[in-house]
């Protein structure tokens, strides 16, 4: 798996798109955006991009960060399992002012856990920041 993180609008999917060769390479593109929940996967490279959102999705399901982060874990094993590569996409969300909402703040104690726990678990893990990358994880398979 590959971890790809950075702020919002910073570049990540161009760069994703531009390291795997996507425009010439057949791949699975999911964005958490547009749709809560996981799809099957077809190809060999599928790219889930808006992690984020996923981790809110599941944060809904589960009512509490902890419960939110047994969860992703478990989808984590899943997708470590698959043979395929896994590339997934998800926007920093720790630079900011903490939210009021309760929710938004246990949210974003989610992602934040969720995000360390993808990144402990992808191969490889890159910040993308005003386009421009930075491995800060690579293990030799």
């Amino acid at each position: 798996m590959h971890f790809v993180t950075g702020g919002a609008f910073n570049g990540k999917k161009k760069w994703v798109t531009h390291f795997y060769g996507l425009d010439h390479t057949p791949h699975q593109w999911h964005s958490f955006y547009n749709e809560k929940e996981v799809p099957d996967f077809t190809e060999k490279v599928v790219v889930l991009e808006g992690i984020e959102r996923y981790v809110r999705t599941l944060l809904e399901k589960a009512e509490t960060p902890a419960g939110a982060r047994l969860l992703f874990k478990k989808k984590l094993a899943q997708w470590q399992a698959e043979d395929r590569t896994i590339v997934m996409i998800g926007t920093d969300m720790m630079k900011g002012i903490v939210p009021m909402n309760a929710f938004d703040r246990h949210f974003r104690d989610a992602a934040g856990w969720c995000f360390q726990d993808a990144a402990e678990a992808a191969e490889r893990v890159d910040t993308i920041w005003y386009g421009v990358s930075e491995t800060i994880k690579e293990e030799k398979k």
